[in-house]
């Protein structure tokens, strides 16, 4: 099977070698399994601008670089006019070659290739769509319209779609899916596990993303610094990096933080892991999200989430069943946290849920779930 990805998350050409974002790579290895060649088309970077990558571990055909445009106001949509020529007959080449045709939504290019698609009835697809498919939240036109030619059953042939969520009143080709990151055996092997707070024993709270606005990792800041101040035992440390940084180290130099909050930088998988598997909580306040993975992640090992209810966010965490749910009134969530640090049996009521909901998502359960989509 020849399977062309088509996407707009870029390869990166460095020192001789193509490297992926990290989560991106180790999933589309899966894929790479199942099939005779694999190819991408999709945009060519020659720096990583601080994402992290690694190099891509499975072989690939020549890659097919799209070039990036933008569609944010009418005066970029005419400057972008003739790259996005380019890239349509660029996809159109590739997908003409191709056995299976594989969408990375949402994106500029994935929203081409929706169009394009429409020109391969016949062609096998899927198209993994890795943003909000919230019919009811607010997104840009460009995500609605890609989210519509998808659904739409008479325009859309043969292709199964794969959504974050299970959302009422869709097409028959929409298809509730998942993200793994951990197996059978990591379950099995690993014995670490965060145990339950004893009255001198400090609250570990964990922010894992980037430091981005839209993130918010500053309210997670300030969730801990209001529990410190009403003499709770906590601390918080955060993993990853971003614009924000600078104004982060900042509010916690001003604040007095430093005893308690603690800036981690990107590190290894190996070490954010051991921090889901001996902290309490997961904060994450972000104000987008598809799946977000860092909450599967955390509940997998019994860190209880505590998530603004964006996306599918509410129905992994089981409308509050299996962790917090934000309001994003700091008065009003700080008290609801405190109230639980407080609760021991609820605490690990809430931890247990979480782990036995999301050890069901494994790479063994992802891998089965692939290759019956590409038979």
């Amino acid at each position: 099977m020849r399977f062309v990805v088509i996407s707009s998350a870029p390869i990166i050409s460095k020192e001789n070698q193509f490297f992926l974002y990290s989560p991106y790579e180790k999933e589309m290895r899966l894929w790479a399994k199942y099939v005779d060649s694999i190819q991408f088309c999709c945009p060519m970077w020659e720096e990583d601008k601080k994402l992290l990558i690694v190099p891509i571990s499975f072989e690939i055909e020549k890659i097919i670089v799209l070039k990036e445009f933008d569609v944010l106001s009418f005066t970029n949509i005419l400057i972008a006019i003739p790259n996005i020529v380019v890239d349509s007959i660029r996809i159109f080449k590739a997908m003409k070659k191709a056995n299976h045709i594989h969408l990375r939504c949402p994106g500029n290019m994935a929203l081409l290739a929706s169009f394009i698609q429409i020109l391969f009835p016949k062609k096998t697809k899927t198209a993994k769509y890795a943003g909000n498919w919230d019919p009811n939240a607010k997104q840009p036109f460009t995500y609605k319209l890609q989210r519509w030619i998808l659904s739409n059953t008479f325009l859309t042939k043969n292709m199964q779609v794969l959504v974050y969520g299970d959302w009422k009143n869709q097409t028959k080709n929409i298809k509730p899916f998942f993200t793994a990151t951990y197996s059978e055996s990591e379950i099995q092997n690993s014995k670490i596990r965060i145990q339950n707070k004893n009255d001198n024993e400090i609250v570990k709270f964990l922010f894992v993303g980037t430091l981005s606005k839209g993130k918010q990792p500053l309210y997670a800041i300030q969730l801990v610094e209001q529990l410190s101040m009403r003499g709770n035992k906590v601390s918080l440390d955060l993993y990853g990096d971003g614009v924000m940084r600078s104004e982060i180290e900042t509010y916690i130099k001003t604040k007095g933080l430093d005893s308690i909050i603690c800036l981690k930088g990107n590190q290894t998988n190996e070490t954010v892991l051991y921090a889901y598997q001996t902290s309490h909580f997961l904060i994450l306040p972000s104000k987008s999200e598809g799946w977000p993975k860092v909450v599967a992640e955390a509940m997998f090992w019994g860190c209880v989430p505590i998530a603004t209810p964006v996306s599918c966010v509410p129905y992994m965490v089981g409308n509050g069943s299996r962790g917090i749910l934000l309001q994003e009134e700091l008065s009003i969530d700080f008290v609801v946290i405190e109230k639980l640090i407080n609760d021991q049996e609820m605490l690990k009521k809430m931890s247990d849920e979480g782990l036995f909901w999301s050890q069901q998502f494994t790479t063994d359960k992802f891998k089965q779930e692939i290759s019956k989509l590409l038979k």
